[in-house]
Formats: C-alpha cells, structure tokens, sequence
C-alpha cells in the first residue's frame, strides 16, 4: 500500500524550474544610426561655424574701419588685402596712443580736446556719458559687473542672478531711504545685454562665488550650461530658505 506525500509546499529540490527567456538585445535601425551621426556633426561643427563667423565678421568690421584710415604710402609694406591686417594695426595705434596719453604731452592735449568738447552742448553729453561707461567697464581697479549675486526678483522666494554693479552716487543716494545700497544689473534670457537696473539695500544682494562669464553662460543657455560653480550657488538658496534657482 503506497502512502501519499502529506500535502505542503514541495521541498526547494522538487519545486518546477521555470526558464523565462531572455528579451533579444535592441538594435537601433539604420535610420536612428543616421539621426545619432547626423547631429553627433551638428553638435562638433556648429559651434565651431558660429565662432569662425563670429571672428570673421569682427576681423572684416574692423579691416573695413581702420584701413581708409591708412596712408597710401604704407600698403607697399603693409598688403591690405591680407584679412585682420585692420585689426593689428588697430591694436598698436590703440597701444601707442595709451602710450602718448600717459605722458605730460599727451594728457595735456586729451586735456584740450575735452574741453572743446565740453563746449558743445549736444556732444558733451553724450562724450561724458560713453566715457563713464568704458572707464567703468574696463578699468583695472573697478569692481562693477565683476561680481555675481542672487536677488529675490521678481516675488518673494523666486530667485534672480544679477551683476553687482557700484553703490549709488551721492545726488541718488540723498533720495533713497536711510541705508546701506548697492546697484544691480539683472539680465534678461537669453539676450543678457537686455534687462532691469536698480537699486536695492546691500543686505538683500547675496553674493555668489561665480564668475561673471560663467553667470553670463548660464543666462544666456536659460540653465543648459551649468558651471562647476553651480552646485555652490544651489547651496546658497537653500541655506536663504528657497528653492534652488534654474
């Protein structure tokens, strides 16, 4: 008489091996190949296309400027069709009249033609005004736009990245309420020569270890191109309260 297994799960041994079998490796169509290739190239040539233009079409600007102003006589020793001859020569003449301004005879006479030119009324003004803005943007010793920082603009928790620029002057600052201020340029994405400036308290600018180029790659990709710093500047907000700013 045979007994019967008393019922129960089977021990490991007897349990029924099951094979699932194994979904077969995808391969990309020819097509999807050609896609990948295609904008593989895209992605190498394109940004060296748009920087050759770049070049190029500041290389001819230039040429087309500087080389009316050149003697005749020269061009036996200087071939002006040879492209950025206009820029080298645009960079001595810049460099020997920085050379001549910083001796007596040459102040003297910058000194001269400003005076002329402060004596015109419409083209005073606007001499004055361009003159601040180059010896503020490219003086050594400034410290304008040469900072980053994070603002709340434009409501409360939503975080902007600006240019620290210079406190204000003192005809502004008489009219502002008493207080610590600063100046700021907030630019617009992706066009960051484009934006809002104004004047806040010092206080509420949190200054951010960013580079002004890497700041400005992050405005004009809209947050694409983050830097190395980036993580850093996420830190910041997070520490302010306030979610990370994209």
């Amino acid at each position: 008489m045979n007994q019967q297994p008393p019922p129960g799960p089977r021990p490991a041994s007897e349990e029924p091996i099951l094979f699932v079998p194994t979904p077969a490796p995808h391969r990309p169509t020819f097509g999807a190949g050609l896609r990948t290739w295609f904008l593989t190239g895209l992605i190498i040539a394109g940004p060296v296309t748009v920087t050759a233009w770049i070049v190029w079409w500041f290389v001819s600007t230039v040429d087309g400027w500087v080389k009316p102003l050149v003697p005749a006589y020269l061009y036996a020793y200087i071939p002006p069709e040879i492209p950025g001859i206009g820029v080298v020569i645009g960079v001595l003449g810049l460099t020997l009249l920085g050379f001549l301004a910083a001796n007596l005879l040459g102040r003297s006479l910058i000194k001269l033609g400003e005076t002329i030119l402060d004596r015109m009324p419409i083209v005073r003004g606007i001499y004055k005004s361009v003159k601040q803005i180059f010896e503020t943007v490219f003086s050594q010793s400034g410290t304008g736009f040469r900072r980053v920082g994070l603002v709340e603009f434009p409501s409360k928790g939503m975080w902007s990245i600006v240019f620290i620029s210079t406190p204000p002057s003192g005809n502004v600052a008489s009219h502002l309420p008493p207080g610590v201020y600063t100046s700021v340029f907030l630019p617009c994405t992706p066009n960051p020569t484009t934006g809002f400036y104004f004047y806040l308290p010092a206080d509420q600018v949190i200054e951010v270890p960013l580079t002004p180029d890497d700041a400005a790659k992050l405005i004009m990709s809209a947050g694409l191109i983050q830097p190395e710093t980036q993580k850093k500047l996420a830190q910041l907000a997070q520490e302010q309260g306030q979610p990370a700013p994209v």
